[in-house]
């Protein structure tokens, strides 16, 4: 089934090898502190080696049977014990961001053996993390972390059915669904985690699959009573002020929507309606990012690191950016933050995330916080999904909000929303 493009050898080795230290990403990360190139910067190389660097790790492990083996098991000081769970947050977390680039047609250029690289790898590896004899058997039964990073991988499959889902074989599909259904002997928590059992659900409506309603609507329903306004969603009964709208909250519930949209269980209306107000919150999103590519530090599982941009990522995808942010102002803010992010120590010598924020402190880690919940971080890569030849690559660079604002220069004023 066709879905919107959001939801829009020694080759390789040569690949692997420029990811690594001294080369490509090593360079940027050593000019990290200059925001914008005296000559135009190639952001596209820059992204898509930063982020083939970021899942090489995961989905190359996965694909051989040895993420168990290989991955660090990194933890908060304050870490709660919950077991066998990281390995499946690296890999739905990871795929959930490098879904839409995977999703674009194969080429011959270095960018697309990246991909294809990638994409057979996530293939080999989903069958063997669903293959019970495998050692790299992932955990959907027990905990009720399952519930969170299962999502993400039901989002990936969501954003990239063609490349991620439709070439799976059909044993690993029937147990990707048996074990997305064996998430239902746990109940969600009542916060953002509502969303993550409805987008779970919504994925198997989509490909024709019993799906559980009541669930779906429970969450649907929460997240009508917890709008607070302007754009914000409580995350829960009480208000809370950090990046979950972006996170998951957002993003979850306007891509559940389109599914329910779709097929005619909800009208269009609603999609609608949450789409404008996702519109509305990346107008604040956008104007967090300082002159610098900074951002504020607050709220709870901050080494989830540029997730937190994933909502204005989103939005940049589907091309349904507000009029007055555009996309070379998108690009640029996102890609200061990422150089001013990915610092010595964010990584370990073999390309793992470790725990930290603007490198490697686990001591601001959460209680919840292990080496695989760190792979949020690529949730804000999705516009790769866009071409190379898209104006989100092509156009100049050109200062965002608050840079404009601190210069002197003329931005455009802020005024709430009523809806």
């Amino acid at each position: 089934m066709q879905r919107r493009k959001f939801i829009g050898s020694a080759s390789i080795a040569g690949i692997i090898t420029a990811m690594l230290p001294g080369s490509l990403v090593a360079s940027n990360q050593e000019s990290s502190n200059h925001l914008l190139d005296a000559k135009k910067p190639n952001d596209r190389a820059y992204w898509t080696g930063m982020l083939y660097r970021m899942m090489n790790p995961v989905f190359s492990n996965l694909a051989n049977g040895t993420l168990v083996k290989n991955m660090p098991f990194e933890v908060s000081p304050s870490y709660d014990g919950r077991k066998n769970v990281t390995y499946l947050e690296a890999v739905g977390r990871a795929a959930a961001g490098m879904a839409p680039w995977l999703a674009l047609p194969d080429d011959d250029t270095k960018e697309g053996q990246m991909r294809k690289d990638l994409k057979a790898k996530f293939l080999k590896g989903i069958a063997n993390g669903v293959d019970p004899s495998n050692p790299d058997y992932l955990n959907f039964t027990k905990e009720y972390q399952p519930i969170v990073d299962a999502a993400y991988l039901a989002h990936a499959f969501l954003r990239a059915p063609k490349a991620l889902w439709e070439p799976l074989d059909d044993t690993t599909k029937k147990r990707v669904v048996k074990e997305f259904k064996a998430l239902r002997t746990r109940k969600p928590w009542n916060n953002n985690w509502q969303l993550f059992t409805a987008i779970t659900e919504a994925f198997l409506l989509e490909i024709g699959e019993e799906w559980d309603k009541e669930a779906v609507d429970r969450a649907l329903n929460k997240f009508k009573d917890w709008y607070v306004g302007d754009g914000w969603y409580s995350d829960g009964p009480n208000f809370s002020f950090d990046y979950y709208n972006s996170f998951v909250i957002h993003p979850m519930l306007v891509d559940t929507l389109k599914v329910l949209s779709d097929h005619g269980k909800v009208p269009v209306a609603d999609y609608e309606l949450a789409l404008k107000r996702m519109l509305r919150y990346v107008v604040h999103l956008e104007r967090m990012i300082s002159p610098e590519g900074t951002y504020p530090v607050i709220g709870r599982s901050i080494t989830y690191r540029n997730g937190a941009f994933q909502a204005l990522a989103q939005v940049a995808l589907m091309k349904k950016l507000p009029e007055d942010i555009s996309p070379a102002q998108v690009r640029s803010a996102l890609t200061a933050v990422k150089k001013n992010i990915f610092q010595k120590g964010t990584f370990d010598k073999n390309n793992w995330l470790t725990l930290g924020f603007c490198g490697h402190h686990p001591d601001v880690a959460d209680y919840y916080s292990s080496t695989g919940s760190m792979y949020m971080a690529s949730l804000s890569f999705l516009p790769l999904g866009l071409p190379a030849d898209d104006e989100f690559w092509t156009s100049d660079p050109e200062e965002w909000t608050s840079k404009k604002a601190w210069s002197g220069k003329s931005f455009k004023k802020d005024y709430h929303v009523d809806y």
